[in-house]
């Protein structure tokens, strides 16, 4: 006897489960949702500038021209810490010394030509004013490549921040729009995601200089504006 009262509780809350797993099932099922997408795209002025200075020398053999790329080099960096202020952030980002190879017209085994030695710094210029006095100062030292200016944000997430933020804004006025025109009322929001493209810098387009063109004139730079793009997608359950 007692074993047949045992199996049927078990069995009744068996049936209890069931019915209240189905309940919930059907309560998902049920549910009315709305998923919207809202963007922003936030305009800021660069406050930085990265500027990428090569130096190339060729000499008849590698000491040569490592030893006249050092100097120009020198002359360079104490060109920009002049422009700059003594507290111009720069570093050496490459250095390369390599052959430079004769082949003959008729074929055969390459001969050593000369060397050719190439260093690459980047200085960082906070004050966007002085960009380019930094390029002229360069030049006009020795540097004979402007491999690269780009502008960009010492605080990126700030401007993300903000971003996401407006995109968030746009996101629920949409679903509170689209719920008020149904009739329905938001209940809660069931799901967030974010999107978006991380910050961008500004490139401005190469430079090349050659003795010809490192005149005293000055350099004009616009650095423009950043654009930072932020998506977010909320999820809401609706009800009448």
């Amino acid at each position: 006897m007692m074993r047949r009262r045992v199996t049927g509780m078990l069995i009744g809350l068996a049936l209890i489960g069931s019915v209240s797993l189905r309940a919930q099932e059907a309560d998902k099922t049920d549910r009315s949702t709305i998923q919207v997408t809202g963007e922003s795209t936030v305009q800021v002025r660069p406050d930085q500038a990265e500027l990428n200075l090569g130096v190339t020398t060729q000499a008849a053999n590698g000491q040569a021209a490592a030893s006249q790329n050092a100097k120009k080099v020198d002359a360079i960096l104490a060109a920009l810490r002049k422009a700059l202020g003594s507290s111009a952030e720069i570093k050496t980002l490459s250095y390369s010394l390599s052959p430079d190879y004769h082949y003959p017209k008729e074929g055969g085994q390459p001969t050593i030509a000369g060397y050719t030695a190439n260093n690459t710094v980047q200085v960082k210029v906070a004050d966007l004013t002085q960009v380019g006095n930094a390029i002229d100062a360069a030049t006009q030292s020795g540097a004979n490549q402007v491999q690269s200016l780009r502008f960009t944000l010492k605080d990126e997430q700030a401007a993300e921040t903000q971003a996401l933020r407006e995109a968030a804004v746009r996101a629920r006025a949409k679903i509170d729009a689209m719920a008020a025109a149904l009739g329905l009322k938001v209940a809660r929001i069931l799901r967030v995601e974010e999107g978006g493209q991380p910050v961008r810098p500004i490139y401005a387009e190469a430079m090349a200089y050659n003795a010809k063109n490192m005149a005293a004139v000055s350099t004009p730079v616009e650095a423009g504006t950043i654009e930072i793009h932020a998506t977010v997608s909320l999820t809401a359950e609706i009800v009448r």
